[in-house]
């Protein structure tokens, strides 16, 4: 009878194998799987590759996205080995593991070690699910059993390297490896490794800078499991969790704002240089007026690649300084840093040259009257002079001729976006504009290169046609004389560097921009809410930094340009006589600036004649002067401009005044 029922009952077990196996197969192929693509952090990255700054995800934790080629070979092995050394053999579940785990519960009264392979580890993470209670247990093997049949065992190891939690926000072994040695996870000691297999299975209570001695013990447990003991002399735990790098803060929210899906910014900058900047900066705004903030831009200018932006010193806005506001982009009034354009427009449509000679004389052009920054005027100088002396009166005299409109037509074609509220007048000349400090360094860059502007840009691969703005000759005679200009008193290396200033009106803005044969530097400092800074000047607040910022970019600046062949370098003798002297289109038809004229006495005027000398009160004309009674000289070599006559006849007669340029004025008079 036995004999006869084994068939059936080997039948039914067989039967009932398979239909258990059916059954799983069908739980498993029922299971509903997380999402496996989750969101990552957004990277971005210098020119070299490094890391300039992470943002974390929604919820506030950084996971980077990560490879298997960019962990420590090393480190895989000894995680396999430690946590699931039979990872590539199961099929998500280690029925081994699991019974060696319940069998150490039974016996002790107490979990002594976890049964969950790597795949289970990964079901958890995606979840977020607690591994206390059975049900928590069985839902982790039967979703393992489904990633297995859905994944890779490198997909599901490559989870688990992003997904687990290495103390506080930081999630995956790259960020984990950032935040507790500072480094990428490509290359780790054997120790490193050891405390990054440790720290996911009790990542708070292992903590290395709040739990030292856990995170020892954790560590020493997983040499001692590889066989690896020895190691624990190399290095110490960690004492604090190092922040992420976070450079160009201004500069990457700009980024990424414009483009927020992107996943990886791959910038121009160069992560060194910019951590320079950003220390130099802070430095410049320290010991100044409360409020004062800094800003500084250095760029390629052979290729408009920005190599460090600093939008501020304190991105966070702590105290007055109002940090967070980018300032390389704010639009501000850039005072004096306009001229040398202004020259450049005049050299090339032929009303000057570096050695014209222009007029420093008080000058009105309606209600408009500008003063130089001193008060004080200098008379005839060279447009050379002029320039190094950054006088007012010369640069608003060629804006006259060329018109303020094509001063902004040619920054515009520059790349540059000035900014104005009604009509360009003459006061665009002394930076009566809203331009950026971005503007003025792109700007500055096309002199530096003969004249040909290349837009400034900040992620790699980004490319702009060269936007031409002055002629080869002109963008040289503009370098040639802003590189005579004498550098801050300190300067370690001014050779090389052209560069100029610049005060916005009532002190609010503090500009120095230069180049050599290589980059564009400008900075700025001022209060970003626009407020004066009494006391702040360009060339003594600004130029320093600007100086400094070239010695810490390059030990010794690039050579400048030399004179394209067809720029004409002559003294002021031997250019053609209409450039020998600048004069108005019109200058034949109205009276010079600085003619002399005849105060005293008026024309017109009726003296008594008492037979005593005639008081002569003279303005302007330059000594020595000559006067003249009805065409004879009656006074000559003048070197003042209050005389006195001899007695005059009665009836009429002419006074006429001669300067040393044969400028004249007279008045008639009738004496009775």
């Amino acid at each position: 009878m036995i004999r006869r029922l084994v068939p059936f009952v080997l039948v039914l077990a067989l039967w009932g194998a398979a239909a258990l196996r059916d059954g799983l197969d069908h739980w498993v192929a029922a299971t509903v799987l997380p999402p496996v693509l989750v969101e990552t952090s957004v990277e971005v990255r210098d020119r070299h590759g490094s890391l300039v700054r992470v943002f974390p995800v929604e919820d506030g934790r950084v996971r980077l996205a990560l490879r298997l080629d960019q962990v420590d070979p090393a480190y895989l092995s000894m995680l396999i080995a430690y946590e699931d050394k039979r990872f590539y053999h199961h099929s998500g579940v280690d029925p081994l593991a699991l019974l060696r785990a319940t069998g150490q519960a039974v016996l002790s009264g107490r979990i002594v070690s976890g049964g969950s392979t790597l795949t289970m580890q990964v079901a958890r993470l995606l979840e977020n699910s607690g591994t206390g209670r059975w049900t928590g247990k069985l839902r982790q093997i039967r979703l393992a059993l489904a990633l297995e049949q859905e994944l890779g065992k490198d997909e599901i190891l490559t989870l688990y390297l992003a997904h687990a939690p290495y103390g506080g926000a930081m999630e995956g072994v790259r960020a984990g490896s950032l935040a507790w040695f500072g480094k990428e996870p490509r290359r780790l000691t054997t120790p490193e490794a050891a405390l990054l297999v440790a720290l996911p299975q009790a990542p708070e209570a292992r903590r290395p800078d709040r739990h030292p001695q856990a995170a020892e013990t954790a560590r020493a447990r997983v040499l001692a499991r590889v066989m690896a003991p020895d190691q624990l002399r190399m290095a110490a735990i960690p004492q604090k969790m190092r922040p992420l790098v976070r450079l160009a803060p201004h500069l990457t929210d700009h980024l990424h704002a414009q483009n927020p899906v992107a996943l990886r910014h791959d910038l121009t900058l160069d992560a060194h240089l910019q951590a320079q900047m950003e220390s130099l900066a802070a430095r410049a705004a320290q010991g100044q007026a409360a409020g004062v903030s800094a800003a500084i831009v250095v760029a390629d200018h052979r290729s408009g690649e920005v190599l460090a932006s600093v939008g501020s010193p304190a991105y966070d806005g702590r105290g007055s300084t109002l940090g967070f506001v980018d300032m390389t982009r704010a639009l501000r009034s850039p005072g004096s840093t306009l001229k040398p354009f202004i020259y450049a427009m005049a050299f090339d449509q032929g009303l000057a040259h570096p050695d014209t000679l222009i007029d420093d004389s008080p000058v009105a052009f309606g209600r408009y009257a500008p003063q130089n920054f001193d008060g004080a005027f200098r008379g005839e100088v060279t447009v050379r002079e002029a320039l190094q002396l950054s006088l007012n009166i010369p640069p608003v005299l060629l804006t006259q001729e060329l018109g303020p409109a094509r001063l902004m037509g040619m920054m515009r074609k520059g790349g540059a976006k000035p900014q104005l509220a009604g009509k360009a007048g003459l006061a665009v000349a002394l930076g009566g504009v809203g331009l950026t400090l971005n503007d003025l360094v792109q700007l500055y860059g096309g002199l530096a290169q003969g004249g040909v502007v290349h837009p400034l840009i900040w992620e790699r691969g980004g490319t702009e046609p060269p936007k031409p703005i002055f002629s080869r000759a002109a963008a040289w005679q503009v370098s040639h004389i802003l590189a005579s200009i004498a550098p801050p008193k300190g300067a370690a290396d001014a050779r090389n560097i052209a560069y100029k200033t610049g005060t916005s009106y009532g002190h609010r803005d503090a500009w120095a921009v230069g180049f050599d044969g290589a980059h564009v530097i400008g900075v700025w400092l001022g209060r970003p809410d626009g407020t004066p800074v009494p006391g702040a000047f360009g060339g003594a607040l600004a130029a320093p930094v600007l100086f400094e910022a070239f010695g810490r970019l390059t030990p010794t600046p690039a050579p400048l340009q030399a004179p394209p062949p067809e720029t004409l370098i002559v003294s002021t003798a031997a250019l053609p006589l209409p450039l020998q002297r600048f004069r108005p289109r019109d200058a034949v038809f109205r009276k010079a600036a600085n003619a002399p004229e005849v105060r005293f006495p008026p024309d017109g005027a009726v003296l008594r004649a008492t037979g005593d000398s005639l008081p002569l009160k003279l303005a302007a004309g330059v000594f020595p002067l000559m006067v003249l009674v009805d065409g004879v000289p009656v006074l000559t070599g003048l070197n003042r401009r209050d005389v006195q006559l001899p007695p005059l006849v009665q009836g009429y007669s002419r006074i006429s005044v001669v300067d040393a340029r044969g400028q004249s004025a007279s008045v008639q008079i009738r004496m009775q």
